[in-house]
């Protein structure tokens, strides 16, 4: 008999969430991109910072270095350039990106990724990445969406916790929006859990 409990496909398996990432938008903002300088920028997975990586700003690309930990536990030593894009914002100023270092990619991208299997950064695409939000059913697209909502109010998340009420420093405009914004969400997240039952 097919499908039945743990079938299908699963859900952490090629997400962009499970994989290590680095930011060139960070970096900017940060004041790091700055040919001859050099700095230690860290690898981030959901949110929290991980691996420590070298890296040397050159006037048309980065210079990685880093330690990659194999399946067998070798430590294999990475040092590989990542060429750099510049474009014109419209009021001023210069946006930079990376340019994929993965073989026949080369496509511009804020944010290269790194699978603990792979030893080096590629695109999504590369490594067949897709964002967690585009594996979500519409119920927990809500649920994720009331918690965001219960955040920005300094509410207790979880749909099954209370609402509470307008904080001090919030217009009143803006808490109606976020409470008609919730209870929509709200109502559909529970949906999906009567549903499931």
């Amino acid at each position: 008999m097919m499908g039945g409990f743990g079938s299908g496909r699963k859900s952490e398996v090629n997400c962009t969430d499970v994989c290590r990432s680095i930011d060139i938008r960070l970096w900017q903002r940060e004041g790091n991109l700055v040919p001859g300088n050099h700095f230690i920028g860290q690898s981030i997975r959901n949110g929290k910072k991980f691996t420590s990586i070298s890296v040397r700003v050159e006037v048309s690309q980065l210079r990685l270095t880093y330690t990659h930990q194999r399946n067998s536990g070798i430590l294999d030593n990475v040092d590989y350039p990542v060429r750099l894009e510049m474009t014109s914002c419209h009021y001023g100023g210069v946006r930079y990106w990376f340019t994929c270092p993965a073989d026949g990619c080369g496509r511009r991208v804020a944010i290269l990724y790194k699978d603990s299997r792979c030893k080096y950064f590629a695109c999504r695409h590369c490594y067949q990445l897709v964002y967690q939000s585009q594996r979500e059913t519409a119920n927990d697209r809500a649920d994720r969406k009331t918690n965001k909502i219960k955040e920005k109010l300094r509410w207790p998340c979880g749909i099954y916790n209370p609402i509470g009420g307008k904080p001090k420093s919030m217009h009143w405009k803006t808490y109606y929006r976020l409470l008609t914004e919730h209870n929509d969400c709200l109502n559909q997240a529970l949906l999906g859990v009567s549903e499931k039952l």
